[in-house]
C-alpha cells in the first residue's frame, strides 16, 4: 500500500502521482487534502499518512509540501518512520534513502521540481529494496532506539 498526503501547495502533484501509481499497479489509499484550499496545514495530512505507514512495514508514503521540508520533519516525528526528502537534483539521494536507510516515506517539494522528475522519484523510492547490510541496521536501530 502506497499512503499519500499533501496540503494546498503539493495537492496538484499528489493528484497526478496517484494515477501514476496506479499505472505502475501499486494500490494508494490517499490521506489528503482532498480539495484544494489555499489555507490547509500539512500537519493535517501529513500525520495520517505516517501513522498508517507504521502499521506494515511493506507501506510507503508519499508527502508532498511546499518544499517538502516541513512534511519531511513532521512525518519524523512519528516512531518508527524514516522520511526523506527530495526537492530536484541528482536522484541518486533517493535511492540512497531507501538501500542506507529503508526509508519509507518520500516527502517532495512540489514547488521546485516537474512532473517528471516527481514521477521518478517515486519510482526509485519505491522500487529500491533497503541494502540489508549490517552497518546499516545497526545504524537504523540506534535511531529506532532514540525513539
Amino acid at each position: 500500500m502506497i499512503y499519500i498526503g499533501s496540503d494546498h501547495a503539493g495537492y496538484k502533484l499528489k493528484e497526478i502521482l496517484k494515477k501514476y501509481l496506479v499505472t505502475l499497479g501499486y494500490e494508494v489509499e490517499d490521506k489528503g487534502a482532498y480539495e484544494f484550499d489555499s489555507e490547509d496545514d500539512y500537519p493535517d495530512f501529513i500525520i495520517p499518512v505516517a501513522e498508517a505507514v507504521t502499521i506494515d512495514s511493506d507501506n510507503f508514503g508519499i508527502i508532498l509540501g511546499g518544499s517538502g521540508e516541513g512534511e519531511e520533519i513532521t512525518a519524523n516525528k512519528v516512531q518508527g518512520i524514516r522520511a526523506v526528502e527530495y526537492y530536484g537534483g541528482n536522484l541518486d539521494i533517493v535511492k540512497l534513502g531507501r538501500e542506507h536507510n529503508n526509508a519509507n516515506i518520500l516527502s517532495l517539494g512540489a514547488r521546485f521540481i516537474k512532473e517528471d522528475e516527481a514521477k521518478e522519484a517515486v519510482k526509485i523510492f519505491i522500487q529500491t529494496p533497503f541494502s540489508e547490510e549490517e552497518r546499516h541496521i545497526r545504524r537504523i536501530n540506534k535511531i529506532e532506539q532514540k525513539n
